[in-house]
């Protein structure tokens, strides 16, 4: 098995209220990646993404996007320790 890694996405634009988060984890359960989607406060999305690197670089890469009714204006990406993030068992919406 191949060592996973773990990545922190800040989305912003219009990412709120059109289903970004329910798509963001039935993309990230076909992908097979742990983690979370959760609605901040300032409007936009964070995503926690934990799995095989290809995989989190694939859902990284569709967050660009989204679902059809988002208009995805920035994703910020920063890198976390995954050994921190290990006890994850799926991923969930918040």
């Amino acid at each position: 098995m191949t060592e996973e890694i773990c990545r922190r996405y800040i989305v912003s634009g219009r990412v709120q209220g059109v289903f970004f988060r329910a798509s963001t984890a039935s993309m990230a359960h076909r992908l097979g990646i742990r983690g979370s989607a959760t609605n901040m406060n300032d409007g936009t999305v964070m995503v926690l993404a934990l799995g095989q690197a290809q995989a989190v670089e694939q859902l990284g890469e569709w967050l660009h996007q989204g679902p059809p009714s988002a208009r995805v204006e920035q994703v910020q990406v920063s890198q976390e320790q995954a050994q921190d993030w290990a006890h994850l068992a799926d991923f969930r919406t918040a």
